[in-house]
């Protein structure tokens, strides 16, 4: 049986936090409007708790996003391979299965590229992040 070792706590809830940061850019300044013309969301449509409930269960999304990609590295794990973990992990499971459901209800390209270009960057960012903390 492969070891896959233990995270550390701490690691993955700053990599989350790293995690989360990025997706704030990436709906944020880098592409909100593209993002909110693909997907149908506007802006304003959602109250202070309702806000709080979505930002802190993206954040533990990332948490447990965090625990897969630590999980998956191991005990032995440096800066590239984190970002080689990262990499392949959105590429061929999180990129695949967003296609394989905006395919059937029939959404946006653009729409698949902003989701699935944020997730790669994510994964390998909090890979990064992993294989290099030691």
């Amino acid at each position: 049986m492969h070891d896959i070792g233990t995270p550390q706590i701490l690691h993955v809830l700053v990599t989350a936090f790293a995690g989360f940061v990025i997706g704030s850019l990436w709906y944020g300044p880098l592409f909100s409007k593209a993002w909110m013309k693909a997907s149908g969301v506007t802006p304003g449509n959602m109250s202070t708790s309702q806000s709080v409930r979505l930002f802190a269960s993206a954040y533990v999304v990332n948490v447990i996003i965090a625990f897969g990609l630590a999980f998956l590295m191991g005990r032995e794990h440096s800066l590239h391979g984190g970002m080689h973990v990262g990499f392949f992990v959105s590429l061929m499971f999180m990129a695949t299965a967003i296609g394989m459901t905006y395919l059937f209800e029939k959404r946006p390209i653009k729409l698949f590229l902003i989701n699935a270009g944020y997730q790669l960057v994510n994964c390998v960012v909090m890979g990064a992040i992993l294989g290099a903390w030691h």
